[in-house]
């Protein structure tokens, strides 16, 4: 997968644009900047727009074509992002880091996804968000009519609003819906899609 991602990164264009996502730029800005750690970032689209709000942002991703890009996208806004070149169980970040995780389109392989999800906790502090966006298994119909909309290959790899409600249930659900959206983000992300949008507060212990 290194591989296909470090290709799909090397195009000139950026794959998902230059722009940050829909839903981020909605919803991060209601948040008081703090510190945020943005996985599997890609070519740093959303990570430059957090910095452009002045959040002080961690990324990580495998692709060194990617982590290059997003380098290049921060430098021309002018912004600075502290971008890790890590895969999936190889990041590592203090616990209660960070006062905001977002993940766009973040697609874990099944044998992996639970475990992530609660490295990824274990980072955010007690009262910090998450924004979250990704396909949901119904989405994988719609990805055979139109390989466009883009999305993983495998269904468990995508979301349902049960399996989020499952893996933070340590979470305040301030919004949990699944959506008919229709995406125009770059080449790889064009169509009629369904995704999962999620934004969730972490509770604080009660000892």
């Amino acid at each position: 997968m290194k591989e296909f991602w470090d290709e799909r990164y090397s195009q000139d264009q950026f794959a998902y644009g230059e722009e940050p996502n829909a839903y981020l730029r909605e919803k991060l800005p209601h948040l008081k900047a703090g510190k945020v750690l943005f996985p599997a970032e890609g070519e740093g689209r959303n990570a430059v727009f957090a910095a452009q709000l002045g959040w002080q942002v961690s990324a990580f991703d495998y692709s060194a074509k990617g982590k290059e890009k997003a380098e290049e996208l921060a430098s021309k806004k002018n912004v600075k992002i502290d971008y890790s070149l890590s895969g999936f169980l190889e990041e590592s970040y203090e616990k209660e880091e960070f006062d905001a995780i977002c993940m766009t389109f973040v697609h874990f392989d099944p044998k992996i996804k639970t475990e992530m999800h609660k490295r990824l906790d274990s980072y955010l502090k007690p009262g910090g968000h998450i924004i979250f966006e990704a396909f949901s298994k119904e989405h994988r119909e719609m990805n055979k009519v139109n390989p466009d909309a883009g999305g993983p290959k495998d269904i468990h790899m995508m979301y349902s609003i049960e399996e989020i409600e499952r893996n933070f249930s340590n979470y305040n659900i301030i919004e949990l819906k699944k959506e008919l959206v229709h995406l125009n983000e770059g080449f790889g992300h064009v169509g009629e899609s369904s995704l999962i949008r999620f934004i969730g507060k972490k509770r604080f212990n009660i000892d």
